[in-house]
């Protein structure tokens, strides 16, 4: 019996040579049509799948920007001329923000301002250079204050609204001696019409990119 086993184990052990011999004779031979320098058995061959660059007759290439030929109004919401009367209006604004003295009637100098702002912002304006306080201040000091701006630099802009940063300087004579103030303002325009309006005037250090709220004063 136990000859018999062993016969089975040996004829076994060859069926299982023979076919580990045929495997690797298989996988030596080259594939129909192949090279005779096919790689290494067992080594997966590598195939370029890198596209052609797509052809395109006829296809003009993208015109050159220089900085001679480039126009940042084309990009921007308003033209060079929307931009210059609304700087000009935030100049003139801040300007008469700025001029006042003590003898002035305190409703002439509100009605001034109005010439500037939206209805709204007009209000709030009379409203600050009326109080009485302020007022007596400057008629007992005998304040009189000139003032000049510049537009410093743009910080929004959109269709219908701007708002610069103009720099404010105020040359002042008083009893309590001369004195000269700068402060910078962010001012924010709006189109009414064909007119712009300053709608807001805000500090410009106070982080305020122009309010389209309610306008408000320092």
């Amino acid at each position: 019996m136990m000859q018999v086993n062993d016969r089975r184990g040996l004829v076994f052990a060859g069926v299982v040579v023979a076919l580990a011999t045929v495997g690797i004779y298989l996988s030596m031979r080259p594939a129909p049509g192949g090279s005779e320098h096919a790689g290494p058995p067992g080594r997966a061959a590598v195939v370029s799948t890198t596209p052609a660059a797509p052809s395109s007759p006829g296809a003009s290439p993208a015109p050159a920007i220089s900085p001679g030929s480039f126009d940042i109004y084309n990009y921007l919401p308003l033209s060079k001329d929307q931009i210059a009367q609304a700087a000009d209006m935030a100049q003139r604004f801040t300007v008469s923000y700025a001029t006042f003295r003590f003898d002035e009637d305190p409703a002439s100098y509100a009605e001034r301002l109005k010439g500037f702002t939206t209805p709204e912002l007009g209000v709030i304006l009379a409203r600050d250079v009326t109080t009485p306080a302020t007022v007596e201040q400057n008629r007992a000091d005998q304040t009189v204050s000139l003032g000049s701006a510049r537009a410093k630099s743009i910080r929004d802009i959109s269709a219908g609204s701007i708002v610069f940063v103009v720099t404010a300087v105020q040359r002042i004579t008083a009893k309590s001696g001369p004195q000269e103030r700068s402060a910078d303002y962010a001012i924010t325009l709006t189109q009414v019409g064909s007119e712009w309006r300053v709608f807001d005037m805000q500090p410009a250090d106070a982080g305020q990119d122009g309010d389209t709220g309610n306008g408000t004063t320092p």
